[in-house]
């Protein structure tokens, strides 16, 4: 294949673009059809290498394979902000206090709702597609990439946090995420959410509160892995080959995706499934702690102690009665 056609196949098939394989001419070991999967990278012979759901690898020939290119999947990105707010209440006589009472994350817990409510109704008409997208004023990939972008409070870990609820197609670079920071920033400071803070919040007993996504006291935009769980991101592999309890079936599983995927490679033999989980999870360099840790957070959530390699480390492979199996 001549070099203008794998440039070509390289702009048209970029990484993480989302495939659905029709049928593949490979006489060996195909993927089956149906199966999607993300596109890796285009090697120079223009061959399409592939991150199949199953874990499998196995690359695509344009021409030869019959293949459809899905529209991007679209994923919840939310960053995290501290939240505060002045609540001004009514003195003896009925009138305002000059003063306020600053309220914090733990503190406004009991204010969600009216908040919420404050924070849709402070929304444009022409915000109703994209959110505050719309005033991004690039041409460039994060304007691709992030087709929404929303203004809310959640309640995690005892306290009400500002978010930025993001909807996102395909994976955000590191400088992608920078810029999407930096624009979240300056709208929770000087954009969005300065007209927001002056917008007055009726409370219970005929108070106002007045809520602001913007402090320069230790102030902070971080994704949900960044602040809930940095140690997950360090420890954990992104994909692991495991076995299911009780039947044997080879899966495989991401990080940070609930449930499990069938493998193409499943036998019926456990004994089998087990050494081709040992073998393919020695070549992506997973470590038995790492496959339990993600046995683990698959099935009851990526923010407990059990979803941590460090655990099944110091305690050799054991926790609450269980073993890896």
């Amino acid at each position: 294949m001549d070099r203008k056609m794998v440039n070509f196949i390289k702009e048209q098939y970029p990484p993480g673009t989302r495939i659905r394989l029709n049928s593949m001419e490979d006489p060996y070991h195909p993927i089956l059809p149906g199966t999607e999967g993300e596109v890796d990278f285009v090697d120079n012979e223009g061959q399409i290498f592939m991150k199949w759901d199953n874990g499998r690898t196995l690359p695509l020939i344009p021409g030869e394979d019959s293949f459809t290119v899905l529209p991007p999947k679209l994923t919840t990105l939310k960053l995290y902000m501290p939240l505060t707010a002045d609540l001004y209440e009514r003195n003896e006589y009925g009138e305002f206090d000059d003063s306020s009472t600053l309220l914090e994350g733990s503190e406004l817990r009991g204010y969600q709702d009216q908040i919420t409510a404050a924070l849709v109704k402070n929304r444009m008409p022409e915000e109703a597609e994209r959110g505050i997208m719309h005033w991004y004023d690039e041409a460039d990939s994060v304007d691709r990439k992030v087709r929404s972008a929303v203004f809310i409070v959640e309640e995690r870990d005892r306290q009400l946090w500002g978010v930025a609820e993001c909807r996102v197609a395909g994976k955000l670079s590191d400088t992608e995420m920078d810029t999407l920071k930096e624009f979240i920033t300056g709208q929770a400071s000087d954009g969005w959410c300065e007209g927001f803070e002056q917008r007055e919040i009726s409370v219970d007993d005929g108070g106002e509160l007045y809520v602001h996504f913007w402090n320069s006291d230790e102030w902070s935009i971080q994704t949900e892995q960044e602040l809930f769980s940095p140690k997950l991101a360090e420890g954990l592999p992104e994909l692991c080959f495991s076995t299911l309890p009780g039947t044997g079936e080879l899966i495989c599983i991401k990080r940070g995706e609930s449930g499990y995927y069938h493998s193409d490679w499943n036998t019926n033999d456990p004994t089998h499934n087990r050494e081709i989980a040992d073998y393919n999870n020695e070549r992506l360099g997973v470590t038995p702690a790492q496959e339990k840790a993600m046995k683990t957070g698959s099935m009851f959530g990526w923010n407990i102690p059990g979803a941590d390699p460090k655990v099944y480390e110091q305690n050799g492979l054991k926790m609450g009665g269980m073993t890896l199996g």
